[in-house]
């Protein structure tokens, strides 16, 4: 397959082998092949093993647990293809690791999202592509084009498909608001909010519910859900005010610690999340836990890229 930019090539790190076969599969490719692999200290030896010269080189690699070591693999990977005269290189982080930290909390705190950004610029990225930023802001800090994709347009057509009865789109924070907004938009569906405080990190604490949610099927929208702590009390205040059931349309199950068994244990109805970051086996085997594929999703925005098609109408 030949765009604009030369021969596209698919390289994978370690992070989501699952998700960037199915990206090859949509665009009918074979992954470059690519050597990743550790020395016996652990750091990270690449080889491409394939002619990248001139090509236009697609780097599908999510950021997410251990966080470290897929920013190094990626880095590693786009330094090899740099060094092998690769046209143009595209950092594709289904998942972005460090979004969270986008702005100092308080006084000689880092930006480390920022830093990021710098690294992956100077390892040698000519544009960088992922999905649900969780501060759309984050794409500024990038000195190249950014494309921020959403997975709002495949959760709309889950939910339709699903002929869910009176939803009412829920969400879970003051913070989330707008992704929430735009979402109920697309449904022609109401919309509430969930008001909590933070206690520490990773706890929080529901406290009341803005909007009449008694009656409704509520679908609570966030960009990831972590602890599960805030969904699964969420769930309890939204259930506890009437509503006839609760499920969550997360873009990203980073899903730590406990979370998996807190979320299966949940008065949720179900969770459903995008493959940004590869599901483990203790989430496939949840029954309320259910895997969106973005590979279509980015595997046409590959494709636009490629062509140099617009990439934007993709949401229109």
């Amino acid at each position: 397959m030949t765009g604009k930019n030369g021969a596209i090539k698919l390289v994978a790190g370690n992070s989501n082998p699952a998700l960037a076969q199915g990206i090859a599969a949509h665009l009918g490719q074979q992954l470059t092949k690519a050597v990743v692999r550790r020395f016996a200290d652990m750091e990270i030896f690449v080889e491409i093993q394939e002619n990248v010269r001139g090509a236009d080189v697609f780097v599908i690699q999510s950021t997410s647990f251990p966080a470290n070591d897929h920013l190094m693999e990626l880095l590693i990977i786009m330094d090899a293809l740099r060094r092998a005269s690769a046209r143009r290189i595209t950092a594709v982080i289904p998942y972005f690791g460090y979004a969270r930290q986008d702005r100092k909390p308080g006084p000689r705190a880092p930006i480390s999202a920022k830093l990021v950004a710098n690294l992956i610029t100077r390892a040698g990225a000519d544009r960088v592509m992922t999905l649900d930023l969780h501060a759309g802001q984050i794409q500024g800090f990038f000195d190249i084009p950014t494309d921020n994709l959403y997975a709002s347009p495949l959760m709309v057509r889950d939910i339709k498909e699903r002929e869910l009865e009176n939803v009412m789109v829920v969400s879970p924070d003051v913070g989330g608001v707008a992704r929430a907004r735009g979402l109920a938009k697309r449904i022609n569906a109401p919309l509430a909010i969930v008001d909590k405080r933070r206690e520490r990190p990773g706890e929080s604490e529901v406290m009341n519910v803005i909007g009449e949610v008694a009656g409704h099927t509520c679908v609570l929208v966030d960009d990831i859900v972590d602890s599960g702590g805030t969904l699964v009390n969420a769930a309890d205040a939204l259930l506890k005010q009437g509503a006839k059931a609760v499920y969550a349309y997360i873009s990203h199950g980073v899903l730590s610690g406990g979370a998996v068994e807190r979320i299966g244990k949940s008065r949720l109805k179900e969770l459903v999340i995008t493959d940004s970051i590869q599901p483990t086996s203790a989430v496939l085997a949840t029954p309320n836990i259910r895997i969106l594929s973005i590979a279509s999703l980015i595997g046409e925005a590959i494709e636009r890229t490629a062509s140099e098609e617009s990439v934007s109408s993709l949401f229109d």
